[in-house]
């Protein structure tokens, strides 16, 4: 698979804990964290696909593996002491 977001950087955000209405988050809402990079790996069984997330530095932040009967698992990464 051709690996199209490798060098695209992603804003990381997060939603603060105000009350909601559907699947409509506010601007004023949100948080930004920080920039993601994320990438697609094909796994070597039929079926999963391994997505990367790191940080602006390149330093990995989570592993995420995705079947295609719709189950993820996720790995996060601290670096924080």
């Amino acid at each position: 698979m051709d690996n199209n977001f490798e060098d695209a950087l992603f804003k990381d955000v997060f939603s603060k804990n105000k009350p909601t209405t559907g699947n409509l988050i506010k601007a004023d809402a949100i948080e930004i964290k920080g920039l993601s990079k994320i990438s697609f790996e094909d796994g070597e069984s039929d079926g999963i696909r391994i997505l990367l997330k790191k940080d602006q530095h390149d330093n990995l932040k989570e592993i995420k593996f995705v079947c295609s009967c719709g189950q993820t698992k996720s790995i996060i990464l601290d670096y924080s002491e």
